[in-house]
């Protein structure tokens, strides 16, 4: 089989709203690399847009995987359950940043865990206001493309969306805005949109994941925490990008001093396979009645078997350490790059979490141009690279945290190579 007759078969099987970006179709992969169905070989630093921390097919995830398959695929968990449910939510009730006992429910898709976190914080505080911020990304459901801070492609042509809905700025250096600035616009939504008492919850991701990997300062955060206490409104971690070792912390909330009232998480929680929660405050979880929250393949026994088996990983193979240790490399290549680079405007991290935006040097606009030139290089050479950003000006770095060393050189030799020629 060759790539341009997949192609054309994808064109006429399935709608152009599924944007793809790759013109080559995978035939295998194993740990940071991908073969298509011609023997090409690429050095994944998309990961399935996160998802695969762990890397593609981990032996102890399929090891897990293969286990559950000889018992059982599927119950529906509220029909009838079973342990490791239940085993996997106390590891993560264990490890959260949460304040007291926390209590953890699973679903299968990140926008799918955000709509449920929504449910739990209105079903808490009996408020229906929500407010987030600008460069967002929550997902693609009505609800979460609501919350979500960017038109397109995520918003063109299907509203109108769920109401009580309010955006605030997110801190961001060098596009001029403060943690101040980005507090006052939150007294503004208070003075103009909906009064404080009306908000159910704040929900802002940690590092903005499709917003460019923009990292909330800890006067932002503190800030943050202290008008949701002052006005009993619920904050909400969306750490379904941030989860599971990127960040060089279980979670990025580990970051900072204030701990939110309910995180969200996927991506790589179960290493590829579909499976999302909403971690929380026990007394905050407990608020929708019986049968007020699930789904038919909420917590499947296979991804929670293959969630159970990530942890481990992670802390086998101290992949929270490895993330600062490979994150710091790829800075500094890229550190070295802007001198010669005159496009590199920004450079920013928290772990393995890395970003870097590009903007014309003489006009100083966004340059997805040149963003898309340095994505194609890239891949000429054998690295598949993935942007972000509202102006799509900003790549981002997401390589399996095991990935081995001698392959991660490689990368960072076709990185710099890219931004210099």
């Amino acid at each position: 089989m060759k790539n341009n007759e997949l192609n054309e078969r994808r064109v006429q099987a399935t709608p152009r709203g599924i944007g793809v970006m790759c013109g080559f179709y995978a035939d295998k992969a194993e740990n940071a690399t991908l073969w298509d169905v011609e023997g090409n070989e690429v050095i994944d630093f998309a990961a399935g847009i996160a998802v695969l921390n762990t890397g593609h097919r981990h032996p102890k995830v399929i090891a897990a995987i293969e286990k559950q398959l000889q018992s059982f695929t599927h119950t529906a968990y509220q029909i009838v359950p079973y342990e490791g449910y239940i085993a996997l939510a106390e590891r993560i009730n264990a490890r959260v940043p949460i304040e007291g006992p926390a209590k953890t429910a699973f679903f299968s898709t990140g926008a799918e865990a955000v709509e449920n976190a929504v449910k739990i914080a209105r079903a808490y505080t009996k408020r229906p206001g929500l407010i987030t911020f600008g460069g967002a990304f929550h997902g693609r459901t009505f609800m979460t493309m609501a919350l979500t801070g960017k038109v397109a492609p995520y918003k063109l042509g299907f509203g109108p969306f769920p109401g009580s809905v309010y955006h605030a700025q997110y801190p961001n250096t060098l596009h001029g805005v403060s943690s101040q600035d980005a507090l006052k616009s939150l007294e503004r939504i208070f003075k103009a949109d909906i009064a404080p008492d009306q908000v159910a919850a704040i929900i802002l991701e940690p590092v903005q994941g499709e917003g460019g990997f923009n990292v909330a300062p800890p006067d932002f955060m503190q800030g943050l925490r202290a008008l949701c206490d002052t006005h009993g409104i619920l904050l909400i971690a969306d750490e379904v990008q941030t989860g599971f070792a990127r960040t060089g912390k279980l979670f990025s909330m580990e970051h900072h001093c204030v701990k939110p009232d309910l995180i969200t998480m996927a991506k790589s929680l179960a290493g590829g396979m579909p499976l999302s929660a909403v971690s929380g405050r026990a007394e905050v979880m407990d608020a929708p009645a019986p049968g007020g929250l699930g789904g038919t393949y909420a917590g499947n026994p296979l991804a929670i078997a293959a969630a159970l088996a990530v942890l481990e990983v992670i802390d086998e193979e101290d992949l929270c350490t490895r993330a600062s240790h490979l994150g710091h490399h790829l800075v500094e290549v890229l550190s070295k790059a802007q001198s010669s680079c005159p496009f590199i405007a920004d450079i920013r991290a928290q772990g393995s979490m890395v970003a870097v935006e590009f903007n014309d040097p003489e006009t100083g606009q966004p340059s997805p141009e040149f963003t898309r030139q340095v994505q194609e290089r890239a891949l000429a050479e054998g690295l598949l690279l993935l942007s972000c950003g509202v102006y799509g000006n900003v790549i981002r770095f997401l390589y399996p945290l095991t990935i081995p060393e001698a392959q991660f050189r490689k990368a960072l030799d076709i990185i710099s190579a890219s931004l210099t020629r």
